[in-house]
C-alpha cells in the first residue's frame, strides 16, 4: 500500500473543524497546565502533559469545544447537539465531583501512610495520585478555553 491512498483519510481528519477544536482545546489545556505547574514548583513535570487534574480542566475544554462546534455545525435543535451537551455535562460533573473526591481521599491516605511509615510501619504501597479532579475554577477555565478555541476555529 502506498501512502497516497491514505491522503483522503488524513484530509478528512484535518479538515474536520469539530475534531480539531476538541483536540486543540485538550492540547492547549494540557500545555497551560504544565506551564502553571512548572511555575509553581519551579520544575518541569512531564506527567502534567498527560495527567488529570490541574488548571485548566482539559476534559472540560475538550468537551465544551466539541459541544460548541456541534452546535455551530448541526444546530441547537439537533440530536447531535443533545448528545454532546449531555456528554459535556457528565464530564463536568465527574471532574468536579467523583474525580475531585477521589483526589482528596488520595491526599488523606497518602498523609496517613506517611505517618504510619514514620511510626515504623512497613507499608510499601506506592503513593496514590492526588491530581485527579478539578475545582470549579479549573473547570470554568476549561469551559472558557474550549468555547474560545471553538469560536476561533469556526
Amino acid at each position: 500500500m502506498s501512502i497516497p491512498q491514505y491522503s483522503p483519510i488524513f484530509k478528512g481528519i484535518f479538515s474536520n473543524t469539530t475534531l480539531l477544536a476538541a483536540f486543540l482545546s485538550w492540547v492547549l489545556a494540557q500545555t497551560i497546565k504544565t506551564v502553571i505547574a512548572a511555575i509553581r514548583t519551579k520544575t518541569f513535570v512531564p506527567e502534567r502533559l498527560f495527567g488529570a487534574g490541574g488548571m485548566p480542566s482539559a476534559h472540560s475544554a475538550m468537551a465544551c469545544a466539541l459541544t460548541m462546534c456541534v452546535a455551530h455545525e448541526c444546530g441547537l435543535e439537533s440530536p447531535e447537539f443533545a448528545i454532546t451537551i449531555c456528554f459535556t455535562a457528565v464530564i463536568i460533573y465527574d471532574a468536579m465531583g467523583v474525580r475531585r473526591a477521589a483526589g482528596e481521599q488520595a491526599k488523606v491516605i497518602n498523609k496517613m501512610v506517611d505517618i504510619m511509615e514514620k511510626e515504623g510501619s512497613e507499608i510499601t504501597e506506592k503513593e496514590l495520585t492526588e491530581y485527579l479532579g478539578h475545582t470549579p475554577i479549573e473547570v470554568l477555565a476549561g469551559i472558557l478555553l474550549g468555547i474560545v478555541v471553538s469560536l476561533i476555529l469556526n
